[in-house]
């Protein structure tokens, strides 16, 4: 997905996925994919358009965007439970 064949260059994946290193207003748009993806508007994908991004680059970067963070709660989910089962919590 990061590295594969892509409208939206792999490096600009890859700041999607981790959510950092994008310039503004695509740090905006991406910022609310992770953060508040109910929030995304309109105006978010206009601004990004207008940046001189594709409607392909921003559905891949938005994609990438929404695994990363899915990726972050996963791993966060699985270091919680092992914490738990080390110390005795876990039911």
């Amino acid at each position: 997905m990061r590295n594969g064949e892509g409208r939206a260059s792999a490096e600009q994946r890859a700041g999607a996925f981790a959510n950092e290193g994008l310039s503004p207003p695509l740090d905006a748009l991406i910022g609310k994919v992770v953060a508040r993806p109910v929030q995304v508007s309109e105006t978010d994908l206009a601004a990004a358009k207008a940046s001189g991004f594709s409607e392909d680059q921003l559905f891949e970067l938005m994609i990438c965007a929404a695994v990363g963070q899915s990726a972050r709660l996963y791993e966060a989910g699985l270091a919680a439970l092992a914490e738990a089962t080390v110390n005795g919590d876990a039911g």
